[in-house]
């Protein structure tokens, strides 16, 4: 088991008291599992690297209607189908479906599928939601 180190921060009463609610709302029994969170969370952004394996995912919404739209999106991902791990597909109504991605490779490469599916015409709104490994990760 690793060694646990305590110590001591100071902060502006009213910082702690919004950090107090953010962890009540989100579940945690303590601050110390929060911080550890926080500062995992900040770990892997920096972790992020163009050169670096790493994993991400790429969430989208667009509507089918629109010409050729599936088609080119298809064949994008038939392009990165070598960083493409998995896929979900959701219909959210008549006109509108929702896609995630999950891509693992080199940052740089799955930035430049991430920008070219949601830059496609049509694609309504998307995000590359960048993460970790969890090789380098306590």
């Amino acid at each position: 088991m690793k060694k646990l180190v305590r110590f001591g921060v100071s902060l502006d009463h009213q910082l702690l008291d919004d950090f107090d609610r953010l962890i009540a709302r989100k579940g945690y029994t303590n601050r110390s599992e929060a911080l550890r969170d926080v500062i995992r969370d900040n770990l892997v952004g920096q972790e992020w690297d163009d050169n670096k394996e790493t994993v991400g995912t790429v969430t989208f919404v667009y509507d089918h209607h629109v010409r050729d739209l599936t088609h080119k999106l298809t064949a994008l991902q038939h392009d990165y189908q070598h960083l493409i791990q998995s896929g979900m597909h959701v219909h959210l109504d008549h006109d509108h479906c929702l896609e995630v991605l999950v891509l693992r490779g080199k940052g740089s490469e799955i930035q430049r599928v991430s920008d070219a599916l949601v830059s496609t015409k049509g694609v309504k709104h998307g995000k590359l939601t960048t993460t970790t490994t969890g090789t380098r990760l306590i």
